[in-house]
């Protein structure tokens, strides 16, 4: 018997615990090298646990739930065992969780890898309710790779009918309802991105004297540098040139005037970063992220595009590292992306400022004393008047509201 232990990862300097997610093997199990066993979540980002060795899962050590630290075992895989045979029995944590597999066929290191999807793939698999058993895998040993499922989602696959429960993706069910009679309730715990989410709005608004300046911005000189060369910016790059990489040029033009907008406080000391961080709000599946563009001001409108839109693939599939949302010296965030047409977005700790994006939509301005018709974006800037005045506020927005007006000025850094 060769018995190798499974792990948890590596955790950030800042993280101590993190919570088991839901096993998606059971002991008596056949497993494959790298094949993800579980996920485990942080108050930042949600980790995969890949198998370290080929073999059968012998014994489970923490269950669903559970909480757990860097480099605790969690369980054991026996490299030299066959699926289905005797195994010695599971820790109690993992008891009533994780019983007995039924008979399968071995699965050493050498052996067919047909019906295992890589990471990736078993993502998309499992949201479209498909069963990697059912799609031929082109990978090593025959596993399943990301092109395998979207062409089989393309395709039209489905699971047959008659497919074995435990092939479908593990799916923690939902906390029991209350039983109010018409008025029923759902108590379900926070997860720990959640309450990290929660804890750090609490904190900003304590600990911040937050003010928040507007300012309207006229779009169209944007939308229009974006229409002229739109095509020519996707055959040059590859990605499509969005509102986005303007915001973050014109904010990164801003904070060079007024460097307290840039800076954060640490004790009794103002700390001025000589480098622009920018952290985009980005949308997930288990809440709000924050991905920080490094160095943003050494970034063409075409890097941002694309780490922008890796951001928001990695934030999707829940693949986003600790160290891709550590840090920051200012965020964007853009709630037109749902419509929104006005908020005041909370200062992200320990940053002093955040700049809130809206929907651009066409209203009646007023230029040169005649009332035309504009596409108008509203701009909302929170600050923490601590350390920003009034003045530099004010005036920072009206910086990258000029940037935007007048692309042009982002060249000449006027």
């Amino acid at each position: 018997m060769a018995i190798v232990e499974v792990k948890v990862p590596q955790l950030s300097e800042s993280i101590t615990e993190a919570t088991m997610l839901t096993w998606k093997k059971k002991v008596g199990e056949a497993v494959a090298v790298d094949e993800i066993l579980i996920e485990i979540e942080t108050d930042k980002v949600v980790l995969e646990v890949p198998a370290p060795s080929a073999g059968v899962i012998t014994e489970i050590l923490q269950g669903d739930g559970a909480t757990v630290t860097a480099e605790q075992v969690i369980a054991k895989i026996d490299t030299e065992a066959v699926a289905g045979a005797a195994a010695p029995a599971a820790a109690p944590a993992a008891a009533a969780s994780a019983p007995a597999a039924a008979p399968a066929a071995a699965a050493p290191a050498s052996a067919d890898k047909s019906g295992v999807a890589m990471p990736a793939a078993a993502k998309i698999l499992a949201d479209n309710n498909l069963s990697a058993a059912n799609v031929a895998g082109t990978g090593k040993d025959g596993r399943v790779t990301k092109g395998d499922a979207l062409a089989a989602i393309k395709g039209g696959a489905a699971i047959p009918t008659g497919v074995p429960t435990k092939a479908l993706p593990q799916v923690a069910a939902p906390a029991a309802k209350e039983d109010l009679g018409e008025r029923p309730e759902q108590r379900v715990p926070m997860t720990r991105l959640r309450a990290r989410i929660a804890e750090r709005l609490l904190q900003s608004q304590a600990t911040n004297a937050i003010l928040t300046t507007f300012n309207e911005v006229n779009m169209a000189p944007v939308m229009e540098m974006r229409k002229k060369f739109q095509d020519q910016f996707v055959k040059e790059h590859g990605v499509k040139l969005g509102f986005m990489s303007f915001f973050v040029k014109a904010a990164v033009h801003a904070l060079k005037k007024f460097p307290a907008v840039n800076a954060s406080i640490d004790g009794n000391d103002i700390v001025y970063h000589g480098y622009f961080d920018i952290g985009i709000a980005v949308s997930s599946p288990r809440g709000l992220v924050v991905p920080i563009l490094r160095n943003a001001d050494q970034m063409s409108f075409a890097d941002i595009e694309k780490k922008i839109a890796e951001f928001g693939q990695k934030a999707k599939e829940g693949k986003l590292g600790i160290e891709e949302m550590t840090g920051g010296t200012f965020s964007i965030s853009n709630g037109g992306t749902f419509g929104s047409m006005m908020s005041t977005p909370i200062i992200n700790p320990p940053q002093s400022a955040i700049l809130g994006v809206h929907a651009t939509k066409d209203r009646a301005v007023v230029e040169n004393g005649q009332i035309v018709i504009r596409p108008m974006n509203y701009l909302a800037m929170s600050y923490d008047h601590r350390i920003i005045d009034g003045r530099e506020a004010v005036l920072s927005l009206v910086a990258m509201k000029d940037a935007l007006e007048d692309p042009s000025r982002l060249l000449f850094d006027l």
